[in-house]
């Protein structure tokens, strides 16, 4: 079956809002483009299309996590607070710490993340991170007990707004650095443990 441009940038449009998440092209074409002669170069040039018509709005079509979504602007976040039901998580300083060795060093093993901060990872660290679906066992060091190495997920890319790890901030860039991290909530770690890391979270 043919679609002329206009009816393709509808359709996708349409199905972005529908589905609510990121999409890649390859799953529009195993979807709802599945029964239409379209090519890859044309569905991302509707989508460049849809993303100059929303420029100046308060929704934006984004590139995140190697597929496409539709959000609020971010100058819009403040205002829209009143509009989510849940808080966002608050993470203690351990774990955010934890996530970005993750994030720059990955994969890594709970005992790199160890060598790296100078303490021990507490394990409900780790399944805190696990859990939000930041962090996955990609594979095993192979050292005597095969320890998993950890790497972070699509669902880590989606949540910070990045299309790939190659996007993460410089590490010398602190300012961005906060600003990344920022996104999650961060509060003091439990002073009465200086030798492990204690965590509270409102999850």
């Amino acid at each position: 079956m043919q679609i002329n441009p206009d009816q393709l940038k509808q359709l996708i449009e349409a199905s972005l809002f529908v589905m609510a998440k990121t999409v890649s092209i390859k799953q529009l074409n195993e979807s709802v483009l599945a029964n239409f002669s379209v090519s890859r170069a044309k569905v991302k040039a509707a989508i460049e299309e849809l993303q100059q018509d929303y420029q100046g709005r308060g929704i934006e079509l984004v590139k995140v996590a190697g597929g496409y979504r539709f959000q609020s602007i971010e100058t819009l976040s403040p205002y829209l607070q009143p509009l989510w039901q849940e808080k966002a998580p608050r993470y203690s300083r351990a774990t955010l710490e934890t996530l970005a060795v993750i994030a720059y060093r990955q994969p890594v093993t709970r005992a790199d993340i160890e060598f790296v901060r100078g303490v021990a990872v507490g394990s409900h660290i780790i399944k805190s991170l696990s859990d939000r679906h930041w962090i996955k066992i990609v594979g095993h060091k192979e050292v005597p007990g095969r320890p998993g190495l950890y790497a972070t997920t699509n669902e880590f890319l989606a949540y910070f707004g990045l299309d790939t790890i190659a996007d993460l901030p410089p590490l010398s860039d602190a300012e961005s650095l906060a600003a990344l991290f920022g996104q999650s909530q961060a509060i003091p770690d439990s002073a009465s443990a200086p030798k492990t890391d204690e965590e509270s979270t409102n999850e």
